[in-house]
């Protein structure tokens, strides 16, 4: 009996062995593999916050592109209330990627701004640019000239809304110089 609980005794030993060897190797792959996934999601977590910088949290869909006749650079508008002869409003939202801006245009009802997102630029005809940011309201008396978009490197989402449509919507006129645009 003692031959075989010594045959047992090696045979156990020699498994224990290769399983502790099995094991180390596992660790040390699980611990590499777990060091790599730390690298990994750090370089991720970076470059996420990186992206999550240039990139604007969309309420509302990003729209159609909106005409090269009354744009410059990129804008996107997407409708959300048609107006009609109950509200007399439309709401919608625009999405203006870096650098994009409306043309000069007035709204014979006004308009109102809201900003969601972002960061751009507003201007009434004979007064100083003004910077927009998420939170802010800005209000485009009836008929005045005024124009509005993205900073040069930060886009900007803004919820109109054009109340009075009955008097009208939007009078597109030309294009804001890069002049204005930078001044």
């Amino acid at each position: 009996m003692k031959k075989i609980n010594l045959r047992n005794s090696l045979l156990a030993s020699s498994l224990f062995s290769v399983l502790l060897l099995g094991s180390c190797k596992e660790n040390t792959s699980t611990e590499t593999e777990e060091v790599a996934s730390e690298e990994t999601a750090q370089t991720e977590t970076s470059t996420s916050e990186e992206s999550k910088e240039s990139e604007l949290d969309f309420i509302f869909p990003k729209g159609d592109k909106g005409p090269e006749k009354n744009f410059t650079g990129n804008a996107f508008n997407a409708g959300l209330v048609a107006p009609d002869s109950t509200y007399t409003t439309a709401v919608g939202n625009v999405y203006f990627e870096p650098g994009g801006r409306s043309n000069w245009h007035t709204h014979p009802g006004g308009q109102i701004l809201i900003i969601t997102d972002g960061k751009g630029y507003h201007q009434i005809e004979g007064q100083p640019k003004e910077i927009m940011e998420k939170g802010d309201v800005i209000k485009c008396p009836p008929s005045k000239r005024h124009w509005h978009g993205a900073s040069e490197n930060t886009g900007v989402q803004q919820m109109y809304i054009v109340p009075n449509t009955e008097k009208g919507i939007v009078e597109w006129m030309e294009a804001v110089t890069d002049s204005v645009y930078t001044k």
